[in-house]
């Protein structure tokens, strides 16, 4: 059963899927979003430490691993995608701390010098391609200018509920897809009814 207000997953999804219906430009958001967030964490490993452990109690032994604010944005996106959906989500939070550590070693294996180039032409790339995506494909503004928190946010974690769905058929409960199919396809014909009025 769904849930409302801030954590009704349906209504959110559908405010995603809304302005993600091409299926070109849902594969260059499968291809683009998770690389967005992996870069984002490489500069963040950059960031100063929210904690540091004594000699004596040191989490991360290994050097490259730090409590910052990469750490805390991953735990922050984990802990809601969890609570979205607690499959969907946990699978969301592992490949968000998978993301943490693999953009840890690499920040600090390139050093803050070369890192931000690397990750200044990644995020080009990305959003370029996905500009391109709704300008050419989708022919519809990203979510981002209507809803600039819920695009950053949940971005990662609906790119990978749509592969989940389309991939493997799953679905945080019963119902789930055909109830935001419908108010995918209602605000699409809003969208498509202040559009025509706009052109005459």
């Amino acid at each position: 059963m769904g849930r409302i207000g801030l954590f009704d997953l349906e209504r959110h999804f559908a405010f995603y899927g809304a302005y993600h219906s091409n299926p070109i430009n849902i594969l260059i958001h499968t291809v683009f979003v998770w690389p967005i967030l992996f870069t984002t964490l490489v500069l963040l490993h950059f960031t100063p430490a929210l904690y540091t452990p004594s000699s004596q109690i040191d989490f991360f032994p290994s050097g490259f691993l730090v409590l910052n604010f990469g750490f805390l944005s991953t735990l922050i996106y984990s802990l809601i995608y969890v609570t979205f959906d607690k499959r969907a989500g946990s699978l969301a939070a592992l490949m968000c701390f998978s993301c943490w550590v693999g953009a840890s070693l690499v920040a600090d294996r390139l050093g803050f010098s070369l890192a931000w180039k690397v990750v200044l032409a990644a995020q080009l790339i990305c959003w370029s391609g996905q500009f391109i995506g709704h300008g050419v494909f989708e022919k519809r503004a990203p979510a981002l200018l209507d809803n600039l928190v819920q695009a950053f946010l949940m971005a990662p974690f609906f790119v990978l509920l749509e592969a989940l769905q389309t991939f493997l058929g799953y679905e945080p409960y019963p119902g789930f897809h055909a109830s935001v199919k419908a108010k995918i396809d209602a605000d699409r014909k809003e969208w498509n009814s202040k559009k025509q009025k706009k052109l005459s």
